[in-house]
């Protein structure tokens, strides 16, 4: 029965790794995954998913505009598809979400998302907010805070190492921008 996953976390807590590995599962199993990610960030070049441990794959990109039932459905065209996985999924429109959702009700095919759940500031991000409302499982993928605790928070930081307390909520980053902190310490470095 497929389902809609949402595998969420900070910064650096090695999504793309699970995402990347769990794709080649299924090509070692000889079957076919379907990869999206998110045009917008284009760090490993467009159409790249990358983990900072090196490995990577080729992926079909999505912007807002796209309506990914019709993406899958075309895909599924071209041959089986075992599973999609889409890699940073806080990107998604609430709308895509639903397509998604759509897609894993109408086509029977599973959809695994990957990505952040808020916000340098603490706020949920659009997408990752429609995939905690449907998600039909969800999945912590957990990294740590400087301190030993749990990161469920993540600042940024400006180039001198200075942190910023506003912003557009959306800043293409890595660890030269982003750090991922417990709630206690985001909170001493946010200021409260």
């Amino acid at each position: 029965m497929a389902k809609l996953y949402f595998h969420y976390s900070t910064m650096n807590a090695g999504k793309s790794t699970v995402l990347l590995q769990a794709a080649h599962n299924y090509r070692e199993r000889g079957m076919q995954p379907y990869l999206l990610t998110a045009k917008l960030d284009d760090r490993a070049g467009e159409g790249r998913i990358a983990s900072r441990i090196g490995i990577e794959a080729a992926a079909d990109t999505f912007t807002p505009e796209d309506d990914l039932f019709a993406m899958l459905q075309a895909r599924m065209g071209q041959g089986p598809v075992a599973c999609a996985f889409v890699d940073e999924a806080q990107f998604l429109t609430s709308d895509q979400v639903w397509q998604l959702a759509r897609a894993v009700d109408d086509l029977s095919v599973p959809v695994m998302c990957y990505g952040l759940r808020v916000d340098f500031r603490g706020r949920l991000f659009p997408g990752s907010s429609t995939l905690l409302a449907l998600a039909d499982e969800m999945r912590e993928v957990r990294t740590i805070c400087h301190c030993g605790k749990k990161a469920t928070m993540v600042v940024r930081q400006d180039d001198q190492g200075r942190i910023l307390t506003d912003g557009a909520q959306v800043q293409i980053g890595g660890n030269e921008t982003y750090v991922s902190l417990c709630r206690k310490h985001w909170r001493e470095a946010m200021g409260d």
